[in-house]
């Protein structure tokens, strides 16, 4: 069934492939369809062409999968790599399959392997794929194992079981860690297990004739579907009737490249492994115990175990709506960060040993000018006590990390970059000797967030930062206090985190860029924004609430900032869709469209903050999930609504915020009945949307907002 030609096109209408040659014109295949096996996959995202263009039509190029079918000039039949040997080299080599991209195994498992199959179908619909493209007998394998890598030739395939029946190649090729093998030893163990060993344990050795491609590619597959996609406890899901792609296997792929890419902080990676680890050893314990019951027992022992066994339930139902708010892109985006409030990166020295204070002048290149106007306005009416030392640096991060308690670091005109991280733990003070725009700091490499704060006073002035790939945000207090006055923040990905229990002091700042929100506040932490331009961001301002029972409220000050030019909302309130506490009925197709007709329903209309058709509908299509897509619902001011003396683009919002966030509460109930299948038990929070989470709020300006001045974020 395979050939010695180049490559395998794909079909038209997703039929599987046929072969075809490279300098041939296309013809038909003498095999009937349904026998041959698939393209190598690997097509570009517009490539599905007629198999008879594909032979005379060279790619395009443009595929980023790096295994195209190469012309015969290039690479005579194969069009796979060869990977390194396992070992020390004394075993042949097999495919390179290991690295394949994001799109070669998301077009693998969605229109090959997976389709549109449920979750007590993926072993059925596997097994059909392996059928079509594993060569049932005669090619050789390395069998891989941690313990051992021996050279297998492969007599059967059981696709239904995921095994194949092998024999020892004689004589003997092995590669052992920790032991000594003989070849009786591994006739031995084969026996044992009946000559039968898994298909993940399986790796094709390299052959360039191109006949054994889709074999290896197809066991590559599997072996990563089980390793990072599947979950033992997927096809226990009382659930049966949802697309296993769509709610699973595409959330876990996008994960796992997002981590491979570092696009997700390290303190949620962890996180992630750990609940995932928890989770799997909980179901373990809880199978072994559900498997021990006796159905028609009624001894106090059974019954001690069935208590424990609903104990153990409902703590791994916690940990897999963890893993699923973590592995969905969106609620991760709002959620997932909560759970690791990271760790420390570095801790605080106090004061200086010997006493003192030190002043810190960084400048990147001095004249005489003007090192005589820092003297003459900073350093001689601030810091000429005997209690003061001056020390020069030329890099911002050296001298921050050369502070103790106390110190002061001035800034001089220049443009600065940095290739770290700056943690602030001391109480310090940070300011530039002149305009923000005359100061900047820029972040070139990558990592968590660019300034991270975790002293009880910390004070910023006068400074830019640019922001480059910080994966978690420009500014993040985990801890204690931290005071800006005229800075600039150019964002790339988030703005300014205030987690739980931390505050910041905002004044006169001017925010914009970011690609999530531009502030966003934790339950508990305390923020006050005063003056400031928050603007051109996907949200403005976020406000996050998760109704755990050690959440409080956090205490918010909003005085004659203007946001303007948000994506989104000007404000916008994450929280619990009170339908998952109260068990009511979900609809998982619910749109935009639908939350109007719940707004009329109970009498609101769109000046009383009703929700206006289709807002809630694309931004809720973003997970890329008909289950556990969170919905926005879309509450405007009704200074937007209602004719005013105020120009349309220019809304007062704050007495709308407040009669807003009241109204929200009011209406939340007819709203959960058209919500999507919940994704775990929450303890909703009726004082949630109070006015005391607003200390004061007054002199806002919200204008040009794309989806309004506020809204609120059901999940």
């Amino acid at each position: 069934m395979m050939s010695d030609g180049g490559g395998l096109c794909l079909s038209e209408g997703g039929e599987l492939p046929r072969l075809v040659e490279d300098q041939q014109p296309a013809q038909s295949d003498p095999e009937p369809a349904s026998k041959t096996p698939p393209r190598e996959l690997f097509q570009n995202e517009g490539g599905e062409d007629d198999a008879d263009e594909e032979g005379d039509e060279d790619d395009d190029g443009e595929d980023d999968s790096g295994t195209d079918v190469l012309s015969n000039e290039e690479k005579p039949c194969t069009h796979l790599e060869r990977a390194e040997p396992f070992g020390s080299g004394g075993l042949p080599h097999v495919f390179q399959t290991s690295h394949l991209v994001f799109y070669e195994r998301f077009k693998a498992y969605q229109d090959y392997m997976l389709g549109d199959c449920k979750p007590s179908e993926v072993k059925d619909f596997t097994a059909d794929y392996l059928e079509k493209v594993v060569e049932p007998c005669d090619w050789q394998a390395l069998w891989h194992t941690d313990v051992f890598d021996v050279l297998i030739e492969v007599e059967d395939v059981d696709y239904k079981e995921l095994r194949a029946k092998v024999e020892l190649v004689v004589p003997l090729q092995c590669e052992a860690r920790g032991c000594d093998l003989t070849e009786e030893a591994m006739k031995t163990l084969l026996e044992a297990t009946m000559n039968k060993v898994s298909l993940q344990e399986l790796h094709v050795v390299y052959d360039e004739s191109g006949d054994f491609d889709q074999t290896a590619l197809a066991l590559e597959h599997l072996r990563f579907f089980y390793k990072h996609i599947w979950r033992q406890w997927d096809e226990e899901d009382e659930d049966d009737e949802f697309d296993y792609f769509v709610r699973c296997v595409e959330p876990r792929l996008r994960l796992y490249y997002d981590i491979l890419e570092d696009r997700v902080p390290t303190g949620l990676v962890e996180e992630y492994h750990s609940v995932l680890q928890r989770c799997s050893q909980t179901f373990r314990e809880f199978s072994s115990l559900r498997n021990g019951l006796s159905s028609d027992s009624e001894s106090e022992l059974d019954n001690v175990s069935m208590v424990e066994g609903l104990r153990m339930y409902e703590q791994m139902e916690a940990l897999k709506r963890k893993l699923r708010i973590i592995e969905n892109p969106l609620l991760r985006y709002v959620l997932g960060y909560r759970m690791n409030c990271g760790q420390l990166s570095c801790s605080a020295k106090g004061e200086r040993p010997g006493g003192g204070r030190v002043v810190h002048v960084v400048s990147s290149s001095s004249s005489v000018q003007l090192l005589h106007g820092l003297m003459m306005e900073k350093l001689l009416p601030l810091y000429s006590g005997k209690e003061f030392e001056v020390q020069f640096h030329s890099d911002p991060s050296v001298a921050v990390s050369s502070c103790y308690e106390g110190d002061v670091v001035i800034i001089c005109p220049g443009h600065y970059t940095v290739t770290n991280s700056i943690s602030i733990a001391d109480s310090i003070q940070v300011e530039g000797y002149g305009l923000p725009d005359e100061i900047v700091i820029e972040k070139r490499n990558k990592g968590d967030t660019f300034v991270e704060t975790t002293a009880p006073d910390v004070k910023l002035s006068n400074l830019k930062f640019i922001q480059h790939d910080a994966i978690e945000g420009i500014m993040c207090v985990r801890q204690g206090k931290l005071d800006m006055e005229n800075c600039v923040l150019q964002c790339e990905t988030t703005g300014v985190i205030v987690r739980t229990s931390a505050q910041l002091v905002m004044n006169m700042c001017d925010l914009y860029g970011s690609k999530g929100a531009g502030v966003e506040i934790y339950p508990g932490s305390v923020c006050s924004l005063v003056g400031n331009g928050i603007h051109h961001c996907k949200e403005g301002i976020l406000i996050k609430d998760f109704a755990d029972a050690l959440d409080v409220l956090p205490q918010i000050t909003m005085m004659n900032n203007v946001i303007h030019n948000n994506e989104g909302y000007g404000v916008i309130l994450v929280k619990p869709d009170a339908r998952a506490a109260e068990g009511q009925p979900a609809d998982a197709q619910s749109t935009g469209g639908e939350v109007e007709e719940e707004h009329k329903e109970g009498g609101a209309t769109e000046a009383e903050g009703g929700a206006t058709e289709g807002e809630g509908g694309p931004a809720a299509s973003e997970a890329g999930s008909d289950c556990d897509v969170p919905t926005i619902v879309v509450e405007e001011s009704p200074a937007e609504a209602q004719p005013s003396s105020v120009p349309p683009e220019f809304t007062e919002g704050n007495d709308a915020i407040k009669r807003e966030l009241v109204a929200t509460s009011v209406t939340k109930r007819r709203l959960q009945k058209r919500r999507m299948k919940e994704l775990g038990a929450m303890q909703a929070d009726e004082n949630l949307l109070s006015q005391e989470m607003f200390v004061s709020i007054h002199g806002n300006q919200f204008r040009r907002n794309g989806m309004g001045s506020f809204g609120t974020f059901l999940y």
